[in-house]
């Protein structure tokens, strides 16, 4: 059974900076791509970013949030990370981590086999 921890969910003001993590279980491989997807109230889960699994050196972004978020991973770690900066009040939600067993963060990531184990961290940007 696949288990995440997603941490670091904060309040932000508007133009802040927030970073969140994810560690999921020993059950995921480091071959396994993972991806954040955020959920805001009373909208679907939408995929947010992706980072590839070590057999390849990529990653993927929304357009929304291309420039401003950078996705990492420490293999050593096992872990995750969502740096966000200029945040905006659309960047608001509920921020989950799930893994895929492809290993690459293709053209089709978006719509992927993820597997959620988490409850997610909460994101607010807000004045």
């Amino acid at each position: 059974q696949v288990q995440l921890v997603e941490s670091g969910g904060d309040l932000v003001q508007p133009g802040e900076t927030l970073i969140i993590f994810c560690t999921p279980s020993a059950f995921t491989s480091q071959y396994d791509r993972v991806a954040w997807f955020r959920q805001a109230p009373g909208k679907e889960r939408e995929p947010v970013s992706c980072i590839s699994g070590s057999e390849y050196q990529n990653t993927d972004y929304i357009e929304s949030v291309r420039g401003r978020f950078t996705i990492g991973r420490d293999f050593a770690k096992n872990s995750v990370s969502l740096y966000m900066k200029e945040m905006q009040p659309e960047d608001s939600g509920i921020y989950y981590c799930g893994t895929d067993k492809k290993s690459c963060c293709d053209g089709a990531w978006r719509s992927g086999d993820f597997r959620f184990g988490g409850h997610g961290t909460q994101v607010t940007v807000s004045s």
